[in-house]
């Protein structure tokens, strides 16, 4: 890992083979999440290696704040202290690299108070052959393919790139997503085009989208009428102390299949839902705090000129910015998932 030195390395391999005297140890050196760890050790090393053509010190990114360089073996130890199946290796690989395109802007999303976490969606026949779960209960726990892909990325993020709570990582309360947010897309129950075609993959590529997320609210409605689920959803999405207002930014909304259904019924393609809720968002600037307009004026004077407590601000810069996917199980629940704002999505495809 990156921030071992030497005379650590030595620590580590004269460290007793025991599971809770390593967890210890880890904790003690801030390598750990704090949930226990699996050992790191040659042997596991090797195994999760032996799933990736690349070679063991290819470096696949410089992630900040610390701008550590993430090789794919130290990639490899974070999988292993996760827990994740030699298998996920490549997953975990095109996540890393994902995080670390300038678009997403990781230096602010690891460094700031806000409670952003890394959410990965994954896409195509890689999902399918994992097990990454994109029906009942996606976004919680009892998968593992979930659970410890979405966790190797936080402790690369830690390990490679220094954001050890209270150091670098100055949330001011963090939220669960930060131990791991990981899920499929639930494509068989799409009724449009999955995400990774959207965002100009074919469709049977295996893709890796990551999203900066303040967190999860659930939105359940019995609504059977799309204009009347669209309105519903859209007074969710607005608020106030909002990232998104200040900066145009790119909401997420995770539909049920009963309520995306619903609104195929309505005779809705994707572009038809995100044009409403682009227009039903927009928000009268003067609910805002004074100095939280301020920012806004700062940030979006350019794009919307003059404004004023009347003027109405969009939650992005254009409909197609509002991200909607499909997944979870039957019920009348959807998810909205606030944008951290001063970032957009990154997709890469999985290799070998």
């Amino acid at each position: 890992m990156q921030r071992v030195s030497g005379a650590e390395r030595a620590a580590l391999f004269e460290a007793p083979d025991d599971v809770e005297a390593i967890n210890r140890l880890y904790c003690e050196r801030k390598w750990s999440d704090g949930l226990p760890i699996i050992p790191p050790t040659v042997e596991r090393v090797e195994r999760m290696l032996a799933h990736t053509r690349r070679r063991p010190d290819e470096v696949v990114a410089q992630i900040a704040p610390g701008f550590g360089s993430a090789t794919v073996e130290r990639i490899a130890i974070n999988a292993v202290m996760a827990g994740c199946e030699p298998a996920y290796l490549p997953v975990v690989i095109a996540a890393v690299g994902a995080v670390a395109e300038p678009q997403f802007n990781l230096q602010g999303i690891q460094a700031t108070t806000n409670s952003a976490a890394v959410w990965v969606i994954v896409n195509g026949p890689a999902a399918r052959r994992l097990g990454v779960n994109g029906t009942y209960n996606c976004l919680g726990q009892g998968t593992r393919a979930n659970a410890t892909i979405g966790r190797a990325l936080r402790l690369v993020l830690q390990n490679v790139g220094g954001a050890v709570p209270g150091e670098m990582d100055r949330a001011t309360h963090g939220q669960p997503g930060k131990y791991s947010f990981c899920c499929a897309e639930n494509e068989e129950a799409n009724p449009w085009e999955p995400l990774h075609v959207e965002r100009g993959f074919k469709s049977d590529a295996s893709v890796v989208t990551v999203v900066a997320a303040e967190g999860t609210m659930n939105m359940n409605t019995h609504a059977k009428d799309a204009g009347e689920l669209l309105r519903v959803i859209a007074d969710t999405m607005q608020h106030a102390p909002s990232n998104e207002y200040c900066y145009g930014s790119e909401p997420w909304l995770i539909l049920s299949p009963e309520h995306a259904e619903v609104l195929k019924a309505g005779g809705l393609a994707k572009i038809d839902a995100q044009r409403r809720l682009w227009e039903l968002t927009k928000m009268p600037a003067g609910r805002m705090a004074e100095k939280d307009l301020l920012r806004v004026k700062a940030s979006r004077g350019s794009e919307l000129g003059e404004i004023r407590p009347d003027t109405l601000l969009t939650i992005a810069h254009r409909p197609e910015d509002i991200r909607i996917i499909v997944a979870g199980g039957p019920g009348t629940h959807s998810v909205y998932v606030p944008c951290f704002g001063n970032t957009r999505a990154v997709s890469r495809e999985i290799a070998e």
